[in-house]
């Protein structure tokens, strides 16, 4: 995930995590990506896919405000330096930014754009707000209509909190009624910050290191915008049923398809926060700095800076194999022994502040709600599933 314009957004969401991450760079520091380490990046990422497909994601605070030249230097660069190889491009951004001019650029070079929107107008403006405390969803919806005007394919990614939980047939039925057909849930969990977030000037807390026997003593408070565990299974569960009685085939929830992806057995595991290990999905800010992922923006995570090292050798550095392979050797008893953890592997590390049933340190803060959502999916799973080895559409389900 590269951050052309760092932290930097044109908005003040009540939730965000990322916004802060300003705070760990020097005062009146400069936030745009330069000539230099573009290049450098791009020339440098190229070369270390194996394949023939090279995905990049552009990501911020907001990365449009890294302005339509920086990215129009993106194309040409990748152009110079793709050989045989094939590029694409995701943009995730908020949407407010918007003009007929970016979304004609966007559509002429086939970007992917992920648009953030939480539901309809007062489940979406109860957090996204603007740097004046206002409701951004009119300027969203705007945006999103630009891209229809234009053809430009996009997608919706909808964090799930404290309010918009309550809802989810509303939610569900407003991402549909304005055409997003590509839709991500992502489960908002922040805590406050604890001593080592609390001396680098940040109001929410590192994730946990698993590893220390301080972070278990350690607990930091949940943020009030934190979606609960069992609200969020009951969220998920209302929208599968729904789902799978009218949809399959016609919408694709990326929670939903990943879960079926493990039950036929699917390489790659899907999203990184339900693989068996972490380690592929790193975050490079705009200064060309290195970070484990995107939630681990912090300086005992950096790996390096793509102008003095090469990006393949950072993702197989032992750092970066360590942090990896943490998420399945720190597993706790209950989640070994868990009928569905092949769903979740335990879920992100960064979630995993809270005990289980035996009082062991580690497991999901959100494991009651996923483990909800993993067993009442599993009947309809399994059908579809076998429809699937049968080479027949999972969709049939439908008529059952």
């Amino acid at each position: 995930m590269t951050k052309p314009a760092g932290p930097l957004c044109n908005l003040d969401c009540s939730y965000c995590f990322y916004l802060e991450k300003t705070k760990l760079f020097p005062k009146n520091h400069s936030f745009k990506m330069s000539d230099e380490v573009l290049q450098a990046y791009i020339k440098g990422y190229i070369e270390a896919q194996p394949g023939q497909d090279v995905s990049f994601a552009w990501q911020g605070g907001e990365p449009t405000l890294a302005g339509l030249p920086f990215f129009k230097k993106v194309i040409a660069l990748q152009q110079q330096y793709a050989g045989s190889k094939r590029i694409e491009n995701a943009f995730q951004i908020n949407g407010t930014t918007l003009t007929d001019e970016w979304c004609a650029f966007l559509k002429a070079n086939n970007f992917l754009v992920g648009i953030s929107i939480d539901g309809p107008e007062a489940l979406h403006d109860a957090y996204r707000v603007d740097r004046k405390g206002r409701g951004t969803y009119r300027e969203v919806v705007r945006g999103i209509e630009l891209c229809k005007k234009h053809g430009v394919e996009f997608n919706t990614l909808t964090v799930v909190n404290a309010k918009n939980v309550q809802k989810p047939l509303e939610v569900y039925r407003f991402l549909r009624e304005i055409g997003s057909q590509y839709i991500q849930f992502i489960p908002l969990v922040e805590r406050r910050a604890d001593s080592a977030s609390a001396q680098l000037g940040l109001g929410l807390s590192h994730p946990p290191d698993l590893s220390s026997t301080a972070a278990m003593r350690f607990e930091p408070e949940v943020t009030d915008w934190s979606v609960p565990a069992r609200a969020l299974g009951e969220f998920y569960c209302k929208i599968f049923d729904r789902w799978v009685s009218r949809d399959v085939g016609k919408v694709y929830v990326q929670l939903f398809d990943v879960t079926l992806g493990k039950w036929v057995g699917a390489p790659g595991g899907g999203v990184c926060m339900y693989a068996e290990t972490c380690g592929r999905a790193m975050a490079m800010e705009h200064n060309g700095d290195l970070y484990a992922c995107d939630h681990y923006v912090y300086p005992r995570y950096h790996l390096g800076n793509v102008m003095n090292e090469s990006i393949a050798s950072m993702a197989d550095s032992p750092q970066m194999q360590d942090f990896g392979e943490a998420k399945r050797s720190t597993l706790t008893k209950q989640c070994r022994e868990c009928e569905v953890s092949f769903c979740c592997n335990g879920d992100c590390p960064k979630h995993r502040f809270a005990r289980a049933d035996d009082g062991e340190y580690g497991v999901s803060y959100l494991c009651a709600g996923l483990k909800q959502f993993f067993q009442h999916s599993t009947p309809a799973m399994q059908t579809m599933a076998e429809l699937y080895r049968n080479r027949r559409s999972p969709a049939e389900i439908m008529q059952r």
